[in-house]
């Protein structure tokens, strides 16, 4: 049963179910232009470019974390000023020439150069696939519509990865895997232009439900939302810190990983399935997760998830053979799976209607910050003291992070999930 709301807008999965369908699949496309680089471009920086220090092959994920961080602020704020949609098809526009540059460009730069034009489209378009879900789902589902989002785009991540090592196996590095992010820019494009509906308007209808509150609660300045994001909120600031943590170790499996399997013989594909596994068992994942956290709550889950992350960092750490490695990838999965579409209802849960899309924009800020600082630490000390090192050490991060989540933060949605509204 849906609530019919002012404006004639009504909020709810299933009263909005053609258009969340809609930006479930537009997610999917948006993971896949992600997903065009994740078995390819380690084995790229060595054996085209000719790249052997771990931090020099590791510039381009600094490069894509550290400009979808700042994206994803402005994803936020440009929501609230100026819609959704608009939003979302100029993180397309930006995706565009990405494919033709990995596939063609001379020098390593052109690949940098790449993955900084890469982080602001993936900043602009799957920070507001998020934010426009949230506003459609409502308070009851929040947590399975976030887990729907994320599936939909790790999951395309994953089949990416795998059908690209697939393809390099048999073609080469470059340009055939890159041709499938081509075709991917070209369909999100279409449909984010011409199928996909403004949202901000349920989002102003889901402020009508609201509780009233002072006006000094619901105006806040960006400054303010950014503070109390980061760190006034313990439940919004400890969220942010696990979302870094979370996507530093996933800068460690993007890059250092196919290094330290390629270091034990595995070939091409091998890599790609190993590539492929963890996003898919955390995609996957998320469809039960993100529904579950709307039953029991979203606090356990998190530190559950963190600490699971890091015990399986740990096994790839000790590991040496393909069928090691693929258990460790699995348990990867699950630990992500039960952080990450947790993570983002816990900021849809605290932050107000009114500043929610830029409160979603901090908080990504900070989670794909992560990339950024997760691929510098783990270049450095792979450069400096080898694989083993850097994946030991982030695993003991992973770990931390999962412990204080269990002392700050406090459980932001207690009650059992109600019907969908």
């Amino acid at each position: 049963m849906t609530t019919t709301v002012p404006a004639r807008v009504r909020l709810g999965l299933r009263a909005n179910l053609a258009q969340f369908t809609l930006l479930v699949t537009v997610n999917a496309l948006v993971g896949g232009m992600l997903g065009q680089e994740r078995t390819v471009l380690s084995p790229l920086a060595e054996q085209i470019f000719g790249l052997n220090a771990y931090t020099a092959a590791l510039t381009y994920i600094v490069a894509f974390g550290a400009t979808k961080a700042v994206a994803n602020f402005f994803a936020g704020a440009l929501s609230d000023a100026h819609g959704r949609k608009p939003v979302l098809v100029a993180g397309w526009l930006v995706a565009l020439p990405v494919p033709a540059m990995l596939a063609w460009g001379p020098s390593w730069a052109w690949i940098v150069a790449a993955n900084v034009l890469l982080g602001a489209s993936q900043g602009l378009t799957w920070s507001t696939t998020v934010i426009m879900k949230i506003d459609l789902a409502g308070p009851a589902r929040r947590g399975l519509a976030m887990g729907l989002n994320e599936a939909a785009g790790y999951m395309a991540v994953a089949v990416t990865a795998m059908a690209t090592g697939a393809i390099a196996d048999h073609a080469g590095l470059r340009p055939e895997p890159f041709l499938l992010g081509a075709a991917y820019a070209a369909l999100g494009l279409g449909l984010s232009t011409l199928a996909v509906r403004e949202t901000r308007d349920h989002a102003r209808a889901e402020t009508e439900l609201h509780p009233v509150q002072a006006p000094a609660e619901r105006e806040l300045t960006t400054g303010q939302i950014a503070r109390r994001t980061s760190f006034t909120d313990r439940a919004l600031s400890a969220a942010s810190q696990a979302g870094l943590v979370n996507n530093l170790n996933d800068a460690l499996a993007w890059g250092i990983f196919p290094l330290l399997f390629a270091a034990h013989g595995l070939t091409i594909g091998q890599i790609g399935i190993l590539a492929a596994l963890y996003p898919a068992v955390w995609g996957a994942g998320q469809l039960v997760t993100g529904w579950w956290s709307d039953r029991v709550g979203r606090k356990h889950l998190i530190t559950t998830g963190m600490l699971l992350q890091a015990a399986a960092i740990a096994v790839v750490a000790t590991g040496t053979t393909f069928g090691v490695w693929a258990i460790a990838q699995t348990l990867l999965g699950i630990g992500t799976a039960l952080v990450y579409p947790t993570l983002l209802a816990v900021i849809g849960d605290v932050a107000h209607p009114a500043w929610r899309a830029r409160a979603v924009g901090v908080y990504r800020l900070w989670r794909d910050g992560g990339f950024a600082v997760g691929a510098l630490l783990a270049g450095i000390l792979a450069d400096a003291y080898g694989l083993t090192t850097a994946i030991w050490a982030v695993a003991a991060l992973t770990a931390a992070s999962g412990l204080l989540v269990a002392v700050r933060m406090y459980e932001t949605h207690p009650r059992p999930a109600l019907p969908d509204t």
